[in-house]
């Protein structure tokens, strides 16, 4: 049984590099999504069905770097790979105090926005703890404003998410700290910390790590 994800995120030093490197392992094209204006990044997106997604993100050359860092290490990437992962909430902010409470926080609960191709405007709110690391095991909370326009609906379809588990050196530590966001998700140990997603397509079974 998959959990219950909403999105994960994939980062890449170049968007354009990116998009095309997707298009020939997957066999489906991620197509631009927008600028995360004063952030300093932009992104592409593809469905991976039954309300999923996947989000390529990478720094924004038409953009001023940002006063803080960039999220999930993209200010020091030098190759692609999966960095976090996110599930959807109804009320994000009982959600982030009830994982404090069982002795987990997920950091403080931001207000965000992307501009879409059509001059429009998505909005949502989300933790994000683990920015700046890569390897984020553990999901951050996203709460929607609206989810006419998900991405999981608007992002071009033929892929689906089949498979998520993940590699850490201390996975008991790990696994506490899922388990207060209610969260179940396959663990083995490994020298390195890992999130590994099995995506089928048109080209057939990929693995993104």
């Amino acid at each position: 049984m998959l959990p219950a994800v909403d999105h994960l995120v994939y980062a890449v030093p170049d968007l354009d590099g990116g998009i095309e490197a997707l298009a020939q392992q997957l066999g489906v094209r991620p197509e631009f999504g927008g600028k995360h204006t004063g952030r300093g990044t932009h992104n592409a997106l593809l469905s991976l069905g039954r309300g999923k997604y996947l989000e390529v993100i990478a720094p924004d050359p038409d953009q001023p770097p940002p006063t803080d860092a960039r999220p999930f290490g993209l200010d020091n990437l030098h190759e692609p790979g999966l960095v976090a992962w996110a599930i959807a909430v109804k009320d994000i902010n009982a959600q982030a105090q009830q994982a404090r409470e069982a002795g987990y926080d997920p950091g403080a609960v931001l207000a965000m926005s992307r501009r879409l191709p059509d001059s429009g405007e998505l909005r949502w709110h989300l933790t994000l703890r683990l920015a700046g690391m890569r390897g984020g095991l553990v999901p951050f909370l996203i709460e929607w404003e609206s989810a006419e326009n998900h991405p999981s609906r608007t992002a071009p379809g033929g892929c689906a998410l089949v498979d998520l588990t993940a590699e850490h050196p201390r996975p008991d530590e790990i696994a506490r700290q899922l388990a207060a966001m209610g969260v179940d998700l396959p663990l083995a140990e490994a020298p390195r910390a890992a999130l590994i997603a099995t995506i089928e397509g048109p080209n057939g079974t990929v693995v993104l790590t």
